[in-house]
């Protein structure tokens, strides 16, 4: 067998065909018995070459098998919940009984996944983790019954702390709102499908996984989250939500609290302390400050006896505020893409053939700023974004 190459078809390994199983078999025992044969019918040497053949095809198979294990497309049941679990993608989760629960207890706590709660006669795992709040609470956290029964879960009734909690730190649990029983059992067929989504997220210690975690915590604003390069370091930056919340997604992201910087400008640092027991750890990370910008917009065009400068001033003053608004932490503003924007916006009263001026008047923090020498880019403090208020963005034919 170990001279015979495994055979790969459209769907992954096949099994060897007996033919070639026999042929392999017959010229290695030729290569060391010269004469062999056992191609005379009914003759006892060709009733153990079949008996062999019979073997080696169950072998075979077998390789085959173990192949196709290491992947969960073509795993068998068994391994592909080993696979899952490994994963943290247990099967029946998406069948079993679930609801959503509050945590509430000592701020910066954290609440790994798979804790335990209960509700006296059944247990749930909370699936994604979390961190109690500065409010003393987490969000909503997911948790799926540890068994598959149907069963009722009516509004607080999961009262119950399993995990243990280490002494000083005190946790209850309650679900607000009643949960939802278990269906029907989950085949392996959509457990498989699960389990391939699952190994398809991004990379724990890297910065897109880091991101993601941040925009999923609640109240944080994508547009004000960067993660910069700072020698060997990272420098966090993240405007919005709950502090101990946005702490908890950093730990929960990086490989390494101490590659963690803040900004030289101290002011901006946030420093929270999390719990996750036994041990409690210091995360910081940059606060995003706002900078005020005016931007006063002068245009003209070639049309003679025009008559809707009114619209054409609301259109630009809105594109204007449209754009600065959405600009990342740390981008700089683009008057080309302004100049597009706005053309796109004025078109249904002016064509773009049409207008012949659009000159920009900008401050930033009451300072007048221009473009950088030979481009029409002015750049941003690296940890701060741009905000134009309602009355900020003005326009005059």
């Amino acid at each position: 067998m170990s001279g015979l190459p495994l055979l790969f078809g459209a769907t992954g390994p096949v099994a060897t065909p007996p033919a070639t199983l026999q042929a392999a078999l017959i010229a290695g025992v030729s290569a060391t018995n010269p004469g062999y044969t056992a191609s005379l019918p009914g003759s006892l040497i060709e009733d153990i070459s079949s008996t062999d053949v019979g073997a080696m095809t169950v072998v075979d198979q077998a390789r085959v098998d173990a192949v196709s294990n290491v992947t969960p497309y073509g795993s068998n049941a068994y391994t592909l919940a080993a696979q899952g679990a490994m994963l943290g993608v247990p099967q029946g989760t998406s069948a079993n009984g679930s609801a959503y629960v509050l945590i509430s207890g000592t701020p910066g706590y954290v609440i790994p996944t798979g804790f335990v709660v209960g509700d006296g006669t059944n247990q749930y795992t909370i699936q994604d983790g979390g961190v109690v709040g500065g409010g003393g609470s987490t969000p909503s956290l997911y948790v799926v019954a540890t068994n598959t029964n149907t069963f009722a879960i009516p509004a607080a009734t999961i009262t119950q702390i399993i995990t243990s909690v280490p002494t000083g730190y005190t946790l209850t649990v309650t679900n607000p709102l009643a949960g939802v029983p278990a269906q029907a059992a989950e085949t392996t067929e959509a457990y498989r499908a699960r389990v391939l989504i699952a190994t398809t997220v991004a990379v724990t210690g890297t910065p897109n996984y880091l991101k993601t975690l941040l925009y999923a915590v609640p109240g944080v604003n994508p547009q004000l989250v960067a993660v910069r390069q700072s020698g060997s370091l990272w420098e966090v930056i993240c405007g919005g939500g709950d502090p101990y919340q946005v702490a908890g997604a950093i730990y929960a992201a990086v490989s390494n609290v101490g590659l963690l910087t803040g900004s030289t400008t101290t002011a901006r640092n946030v420093t929270v302390s999390i719990y996750d027991a036994p041990d409690t750890y210091s995360v910081i990370f940059v606060n995003p400050p706002q900078q005020i910008v005016t931007c006063a917009v002068l245009w003209n065009t070639t049309l003679a006896n025009f008559t809707a400068a009114a619209a054409v001033n609301q259109y630009i003053i809105g594109a204007t505020q449209a754009y600065i608004n959405s600009i990342v932490v740390g981008q700089p503003i683009n008057l080309l893409v302004l100049t597009e924007q706005i053309q796109t916006a004025v078109s249904p009263v002016l064509l773009p053939i049409n207008l012949t001026t659009l000159q920009f008047t900008i401050t930033i923090n009451g300072t007048p700023v221009s473009p950088t020498a030979g481009t029409s880019i002015i750049p941003s403090d690296p940890e701060s974004y741009f905000y134009i208020s309602p009355s900020g963005a003005t326009s005059v034919q």
